[in-house]
């Protein structure tokens, strides 16, 4: 396994850690990619897509997870919602 998919893997474990919170209000969110220079993009899924709290379990919530378990991640970004792309 390369460091790459190390990265997604660990990633994904900190998305499962959140998933719970998402799936209570109607949500979900999908890793992307992992580009080459570690920025991470996210979709946010159902209710979280147009949800006015969404910023701040974006910020909080998963982009938080994310870094205490990949630190070394250069961005956190959410391509289908333009205030967090």
């Amino acid at each position: 396994m390369d460091s790459k998919e190390k990265t997604i893997e660990l990633i994904e474990q900190a998305l499962e850690s959140v998933r719970p919170y998402l799936h209570a209000d109607g949500g979900d969110v999908k890793l992307v990619e992992l580009t080459d220079d570690f920025i991470v993009k996210l979709e946010l899924q159902g209710s979280c897509q147009s949800c006015p709290m969404s910023a701040m379990t974006f910020r909080a919530g998963l982009e938080e997870s994310i870094r205490k378990a990949v630190p070394y991640v250069a961005s956190v970004v959410a391509v289908n919602v333009p205030a967090l792309a």
